[in-house]
C-alpha cells in the first residue's frame, strides 16, 4: 500500500503525517521498504528483493550496488538492456556467477536516472540513432524520422529520452540540441557539461532578478556598512583566474589585546570605522582584514537565485570556460571583488600577536573599494626581489602592506605547525591548451609563499568564524575527517617498520603524531 493508504489504515491524524512519512523514508534507506513505480511500498524481507542503483561498465554487463551495503550483484548484459547505468531498479538474486559473485535479475526499475543525454548522431542505413557518449550506456537511442532537429552524419547531440528501454525494445528519444562537430573547439567540454548534468542555463526567474540589480554599488547599499574605502585591499589570485571574492590588508600593531579580551563591533554609521585602537596588555602584533564579496545583500533566502544557486552548488571550472554558480551580473560584477570599483563585502576584522595567535576578532558589513588585483607570482616577485628589484610606481605604495601580510603568514605557519597541523606540500599541475581549447601540455604549477599568504589568511578567518559559531550556538555545516580504522592504522605502523619509521600516539593517533611523521 502507499503511504496514504498506511495512514488511513492505521489511522494516523493528518497531524502526524509528516513524522509517519520521515519513519518511512528512513526505512526505504535501511532497505526495509521498497517502494515500486506506483509509491506502493513492499516489504523486502518477504519480497527476497535487493534495492539499488545499477552501475553499467562499458563491456555491457553491469552491478546493482544495494543500497543496504552487503556485496554487489552481477547484472548480464541481457539484464543491462532493461535498464541504464544509474537507474534505481529492484532485483532478484538468482545464484552465483562463474566468478563467484551474487547475480541477480531485474524485477522492477524504479527510477529511471537520464531525461537526457548526449551522444553521437547516425544514420544506419536509413535508420537514425544516437549513440551515447557515456560508454556505460550500451543502448542506441532510436530516433523517429521527424524528431531528428536537423542533425547530421556524426554530429554531437543532446537528446530527449521519450521512451526507455524494456528488454524488447531499445530506449526511443528525440534530438532537442544539436551541438556541433566532434572536432570543434570547447566540443569535449559541451559534452562534459550535459554528461554530468552540470547546469548550465539559469532559470527565467534567476535572470529576471538578476536583470533588476544595478550595476554599481549605489549610495543606499553602502547604508549602515562599515566604509574600508580608503584601507588599500588588494585581491591575489592566479593569473587566469576569472573571479575575485576575497580581499586581504594587514598593518603593523604596536601593542595588541591580551588573551580572552575582545574586541566591540564598530557602530555602523557614516562616520563608523572599525576599532584597531583598543587597550592592550601585549606587545607588538597584526591588523589583518580578510573581506569576502557580500553574495547575501543580492541573493535573498529561497529567491530565484538562490534556487539556482542550490541545485548548482558552486561554480564549474574548465580549461578557458567557467560555469558560475550566479549570473555574469554577479559573478564577475557585483560580487566580484575588481580593482578600482566599490563593492559590498563582509569583514573579519582581526588582532593577531606577535607569534601568530589570534587575540580579538569582530565581523561587519562594509564596503571596500580593491586597489589592485595582483597574482600571486606578481606578489611573490615584490616580496623576494629585494631593493635592486623595485616594482613598477603603481605597485610601490601595496609593498609596505604586503611585507606584512608576509611576515603575518610566517608567525601563523608558525603556530599552526605548532598545535601539530599535517601541512604536505604536493606538487599541482595545470593544464596549458592552445588558441583552439585542445590540451598543448600538462606542466606543474609552482607555488610560493603569496600562495601559503592567501591560504594562512583564510584559515585565520575560518578560525574566527568557527570560534564565533561556537561561542554563539549558531548552527552550520560540519564536515569530520574520520581516522583510519584499526586496520588501516596497524597496516600503516607494519609498512613503517618494514623501512625503520614509526608513528606515536598508539590507537588513536592526533594530527601532531603524523605532522612529525611527514617531517
Amino acid at each position: 500500500m502507499t503511504p496514504v493508504e498506511l495512514a488511513e489504515r492505521l489511522e494516523v491524524p493528518s497531524t502526524h503525517f509528516d513524522n509517519l512519512n520521515r519513519r518511512l523514508l528512513a526505512m526505504e534507506r535501511d532497505g526495509q521498504l521498497l517502494p515500486n513505480r506506483k509509491g506502493v511500498l513492499l516489504l523486502a524481507s518477504k519480497l527476497d528483493l535487493t534495492a539499488g542503483r545499477v552501475q553499467g561498465h562499458r563491456d555491457g554487463f553491469g552491478f546493482l550496488i544495494p543500497d543496504a551495503g552487503g556485496p554487489d550483484v552481477f547484472l548480464s548484459p541481457r539484464e543491462m538492456q532493461k535498464v541504464m547505468h544509474g537507474d534505481r531498479a529492484l532485483v532478484k538474486r538468482t545464484g552465483y556467477d562463474s566468478r563467484g559473485r551474487p547475480e541477480g535479475r531485474i524485477v522492477e526499475v524504479t527510477e529511471r536516472a537520464h531525461r537526457e543525454l548526449v551522444g553521437r548522431f547516425l544514420n544506419e542505413r536509413g535508420v537514425h540513432i544516437v549513440v551515447p557518449e557515456d560508454q556505460r550506456i550500451k543502448h542506441d537511442i532510436l530516433i523517429p524520422p521527424g524528431d531528428t532537429h536537423h542533425a547530421q552524419q556524426g554530429q554531437v547531440v543532446t537528446v530527449e529520452i521519450i521512451d526507455p528501454p524494456t528488454g524488447q525494445a531499445p530506449p526511443i528519444g528525440r534530438v532537442i540540441e544539436v551541438l556541433g562537430e566532434i572536432g570543434d573547439p570547447g566540443m569535449e567540454i559541451e559534452i562534459a557539461v550535459r554528461k554530468f548534468d552540470v547546469p548550465h542555463q539559469f532559470s527565467e526567474g534567476a535572470i529576471a532578478q538578476a536583470a533588476k540589480l544595478p550595476v554599481a554599488v549605489r549610495p543606499a547599499d553602502r547604508k549602515g556598512r562599515v566604509d574600508l574605502r580608503d584601507v588599500p585591499l588588494v585581491t591575489i589570485d592566479g593569473e587566469d583566474a576569472r573571479d575575485f571574492d576575497d580581499a586581504v590588508y594587514c598593518e603593523l600593531l604596536e601593542s595588541v589585546p591580551a588573551r580572552g579580551e575582545s574586541i566591540g563591533a564598530p557602530d555602523a554609521g557614516d562616520d563608523a570605522a572599525p576599532a584597531s585602537g583598543v587597550r592592550s596588555q601585549r606587545a607588538g602584533g597584526f591588523r589583518l582584514i580578510v573581506a569576502i564579496a557580500d553574495v547575501a545583500h543580492y541573493v535573498g533566502p529561497g529567491d530565484a537565485l538562490d534556487r539556482d544557486a542550490i541545485e548548482r552548488s558552486t561554480s564549474v571550472y574548465f580549461p578557458r570556460r567557467v560555469i558560475p554558480m550566479l549570473p555574469e551580473k554577479l559573478s564577475n560584477g557585483l560580487c566580484s571583488l575588481n580593482p578600482q570599483v566599490d563593492r559590498l563585502v563582509l569583514v573579519c576584522d582581526m588582532v593577531i600577536g606577535a607569534r601568530g595567535q589570534i587575540r580579538a576578532y569582530q565581523f561587519y558589513e562594509a564596503v571596500m573599494h580593491s586597489a589592485a588585483r595582483l597574482t600571486y607570482d606578481e606578489v611573490w616577485a615584490m616580496l623576494s626581489g629585494g631593493p635592486a628589484v623595485a616594482p613598477p610606481p603603481a605597485r610601490a605604495a601595496l609593498l609596505p602592506a604586503l611585507r606584512n601580510l608576509h611576515e603575518l603568514y610566517r608567525a601563523l605557519a608558525t603556530a599552526r605547525q605548532a598545535r601539530g597541523a599535517i601541512d604536505l606540500e604536493t606538487i599541482e599541475t595545470k593544464i596549458v591548451c592552445d588558441p583552439a581549447g585542445r590540451i598543448e601540455r600538462i606542466v606543474p604549477s609552482q607555488r610560493n609563499d603569496a600562495h601559503r599568504l592567501i591560504e594562512e589568511c583564510m584559515l585565520a578567518a575560518n578560525v574566527c568564524t568557527a570560534d564565533f559559531m561556537r561561542r554563539s550556538k549558531h548552527p552550520g555545516l560540519f564536515r569530520v575527517h574520520e581516522g583510519p580504522t584499526p586496520e588501516r592504522l596497524q597496516l600503516l605502523r607494519e609498512f613503517l617498520r618494514s623501512v625503520g619509521l614509526s608513528l606515536g600516539g598508539g590507537d588513536e593517533p592526533t594530527p601532531r603524531d603524523y605532522a612529525e611523521l611527514a617531517t
